[in-house]
């Protein structure tokens, strides 16, 4: 038996007006998906246990098994695995985004116009991380660059009880409130004003607006945690498994759980990922004897926060045609074979930000095909069937049963 989990980042949603009144799901073009939910399980799953927050880092937890009460330890420290960052017990990691600040004269008065800084690229924005890391270095802070503009910050002997905030949910909104506030986090908040005089007039920034791009203009630090300690994914489920991401958080998770972790050519986390490769790489890890493997795709989630509405409704689209299509041919040559179709989340265009409702979830066995009462995969038609999964860890074990 082969498994394979499909993980359509922030693919739920809430309807938007746009799309007169119908979400993303719910609109795009998916005859896949939609076939899978007719002859498979579908139903609903709280992937964000009450009181932790409604992130990637929890969701991706639990949607691979792992009960994040107790196992989140922070975004951050996933991330750093990921990339390759060594991290001692005493360390935190916190996540090191390029962002867009509004060019208010006070610091403090600037809107955060974009978490992304237009999805600089990885070329532009390791300059731009030379130039903190020359001036901020040192024997308690080590800057890392990542990919694009995600990019991580240790703190030796740091405090993990910062309350800093994410950027993505304060789009458009004035910083002021969503700044490091007390003793413990003044440095941080120096090293965060200090950035943006470092990068404002940047020669990377300057051409980036003389192209009509907006500059990556101030570091923003959040997601702060420690070195995380997860059990193996093989010794949990009995399974040896591979993860397929272009993002370092879900890397990292699948590193932690000792999955064997996949670098795909042209993956980026955006609409313009190589969605085939994606898929095709997914078969060939099954056909090297991998018994499982997890496709994790960001596009969704960043059109969501983006309030791209039609490139939501096309990267779901892009999925369905060049990853589901694809595993289903290249999957026929096995005996038998289970795939499961999910959110970790939902991202909702309105919000632009993630929040915590259960997401739907679909379940396809080609030796054990149902014939349900429902038309296709959405989150209205996962709700009308009943099925519902309280907490989302247990979902992976009853995939796997």
């Amino acid at each position: 038996m082969k498994y394979v989990v499909i993980l359509g980042d922030g693919m739920a949603d809430t309807p938007v007006p746009e799309l007169d009144g119908k979400t993303p799901l719910q609109v795009a073009r998916k005859p896949n998906m939609d076939l899978l939910a007719r002859k498979g399980e579908t139903g609903l799953v709280k992937t964000i246990p009450d009181g932790l927050p409604p992130g990637s880092d929890v969701a991706n937890l639990s949607v691979m098994g792992f009960d994040p009460r107790q196992y989140y330890t922070g975004r951050s420290p996933l991330e750093a695995v990921s990339m390759g960052i060594s991290l001692k017990d005493t360390d935190i990691a916190l996540r090191c985004n390029l962002v867009t600040l509004s060019d208010n004269e006070e610091y403090e008065n600037k809107v955060m116009l974009d978490y992304s800084s237009d999805e600089i690229t990885t070329g532009e924005s390791g300059e731009l991380m030379e130039s903190i890391q020359q001036r901020y270095n040192n024997s308690d802070y080590s800057f890392y660059p990542g990919i694009s503009y995600r990019h991580c910050m240790v703190w030796n002997r740091g405090s993990e009880s910062l309350g800093l905030t994410p950027p993505h949910d304060i789009l458009e909104k004035p910083i002021t409130n969503y700044l490091p506030k007390g003793e413990v986090n003044k440095q941080l908040l120096a090293m965060m004003k200090g950035s943006y005089e470092i990068l404002k007039n940047h020669p990377v920034n300057i051409s980036r607006m003389e192209r009509g791009l907006n500059p990556a203009n101030s570091i923003w630090l959040w997601g702060e945690g420690r070195k995380p300690l997860l059990p193996s994914f093989k010794e949990s489920y009995g399974k040896k498994g591979s993860v397929i991401s272009a993002v370092d958080l879900v890397k990292g998770i699948g590193i932690c759980a000792g999955l064997r972790s996949i670098d795909v050519p042209g993956a980026t986390g955006n609409i313009d990922t190589n969605f085939l490769g994606k898929a095709e790489a997914a078969l060939a890890e099954l056909d090297l004897g991998q018994d499982f493997v997890y496709i994790h795709i960001e596009a969704p989630d960043e059109c969501g926060h983006r309030k791209e509405i039609e490139n939501k409704v096309r990267s779901i689209e892009l999925i369905d045609e060049l990853v589901i299509d694809t595993l289903l041919k290249g999957l026929e040559g096995y005996t038998d074979y289970r795939i499961m179709i999910l959110p970790d989340h939902p991202t909702p265009l309105a919000l632009r930000t993630h929040t915590s409702e259960p997401v739907p979830y679909t379940i396809y066995q080609k030796s054990n095909e149902s014939h349900g009462a429902i038309t296709g995969y959405d989150e209205l038609q996962a709700a009308e069937t009943g099925v519902f999964i309280q907490e989302g860890h247990r979902l992976m074990r009853h995939f796997l049963a």
